[in-house]
């Protein structure tokens, strides 16, 4: 008998120096068309055949989401490794390639994949959507920090690395994202969101956290033609108009007739119970098409902003600081990095479609990692006659699907703070326990 064995394999790739461009195989999801297309309405297409092809350069940049800890000479390494390709260029070369590409083409490529995906969740016919922010650390370079600072900086003093405010809006049942824009944290959240409203539109449900209710805000959500479920600010007090027959109010915020609907929220567990009073408003005024029950248990869907967040900055990121030293290459990473997160959603609905599981029961940290090995082999690059929706990757997330979302009954606390005085999350009960919900409308203003 022999003492070893050899396993080989075909790699199917793209020709000459054109090979490194390659997502593994999120490829197919973000095929070398699609990047060309691209690439040519922003008049970034090669003009002559260099080592490193604008396309090339794309798929780098894209890359460097799914290897947050890595610089751009290891990327390189993990695109080329499957492929056993020389020469291979220098830092340098990948700085002024990036360079030469700019921002535009990523966040164009973006724009295209920016979609809800086939298995979003509609309420009565509206695809339910949830607008709202996050922070994302970036390198504390002099060109960075004559743009961006600190959320805690002041004029005398800055505090921790400067920052940049991520606003979005995401389909709360697959978290895809549908439109994001950013900038620097001295704009608050609602000076961002007149960018996403190109997103809005007849046909969709905007679920909004409180600081979203001022009128001026609500007058251009719903200008769109979109409707919106929003919580009411605690010293809010929009005038009322009269009673509805459900006990809700019909009540005037700025120009817009909206409906405020007032619940009591009882969470009871095998420990005891908790409490909590919610104000919404919606145009939603129909009581009979959309009962107020249901809309307050239909808010709880606005968290999953959040989750979408935790992944891009925790599964993604590693919660990370971003790589690039100035503005414009800042701009241009974070394209990129919402480009590959909205292609791993896509893999995932394309792995749950057919099987009747929803995508929030995928795990999108066992998605990357299953991106992240085909990438490295150059595996499934190109598909072959016999395509396959799921693939290595969604083969990986069906084998190693999440239970249902537990009931969240904990408030949110500080579980990492900079100072260890300040956190709040020792002696906080993680057990999971069976609950029950009892939603009352409150018909006393």
């Amino acid at each position: 008998m022999p003492d070893h064995c050899a396993t080989t394999r075909e790699v199917r790739s793209a020709p000459s120096v054109f090979a490194p461009g390659h997502l593994g195989e999120l490829t197919q999801i973000v095929p070398f068309e699609m990047v060309d297309a691209v690439l040519a309405e922003r008049g970034r297409h090669h003009q002559r055949l260099r080592l490193l092809p604008a396309r090339v350069v794309v798929y780098l940049l894209l890359a460097g989401g799914l290897f947050a800890p890595l610089g751009w000479t290891a990327i390189w390494r993990k695109l080329t490794s499957g492929l056993n390709l020389t020469p291979r260029p220098t830092a340098s070369a990948l700085f002024y390639a990036r360079k030469r590409l700019g921002p535009a083409p990523l966040k164009a490529l973006f724009t295209l994949l920016a979609d809800p995906t086939h298995t979003a969740h509609r309420f009565k016919g509206l695809l339910v959507c949830a607008i709202d922010g996050t922070l994302l650390d970036v390198p504390a370079s002099a060109a960075n920090r004559s743009v961006h600072r600190s959320q805690g900086a002041t004029r005398w003093a800055g505090a921790g690395y400067p920052q940049l405010r991520l606003l979005a809006l995401v389909a709360t049942g697959s978290r895809a994202l549908l439109a994001a824009t950013f900038g620097p944290v001295r704009h608050g959240e609602t000076a961002y969101a007149p960018a996403l409203c190109q997103a809005m539109g007849p046909g969709r449900l905007v679920l909004a956290d409180r600081g979203f209710d001022a009128a001026t805000v609500l007058e251009e959500f719903t200008a769109t033609g979109a409707e919106i479920l929003v919580r009411m600010s605690a010293g809010s007090n929009p005038r009322r108009l009269r009673r509805l027959k459900d006990g809700t109010w019909l009540v005037m915020r700025g120009k817009r007739r909206l409906r405020l609907i007032e619940a009591q929220i009882t969470i009871a567990t095998g420990q005891g119970q908790s409490t909590g009073r919610y104000r919404l408003a919606t145009t939603l005024v129909d009581v009979d098409r959309y009962p107020a029950t249901d809309l307050v248990a239909l808010y709880h869907q606005r968290w999953e902003i959040e989750t979408a967040y935790g992944e891009l900055k925790s599964s993604l990121l590693g919660r990370r600081v971003l790589r690039a030293k100035d503005p414009e290459g800042l701009e241009q990473e974070v394209w990129a990095l919402l480009a590959t997160y909205q292609v791993v959603r896509y893999a995932i609905a394309d792995a749950v479609t057919a099987t009747g599981h929803s995508p929030l029961q995928a795990s999108f940290t066992v998605a990357v990692e299953a991106a992240r090995d085909c990438l490295v082999r150059a595996e499934n690059t190109i598909a072959g006659e016999r395509v396959d929706l799921r693939g290595v990757i969604g083969q990986q997330v069906l084998a190693n699907l999440l239970p249902q979302r537990r009931l969240r009954t904990a408030p949110r606390v500080v579980k990492r703070a900079i100072s260890k005085y300040h956190a709040r999350s020792n002696g906080v009960d993680r057990t999971t326990y069976k609950a029950t919900v009892d939603i009352t409308v409150l018909t006393e203003p």
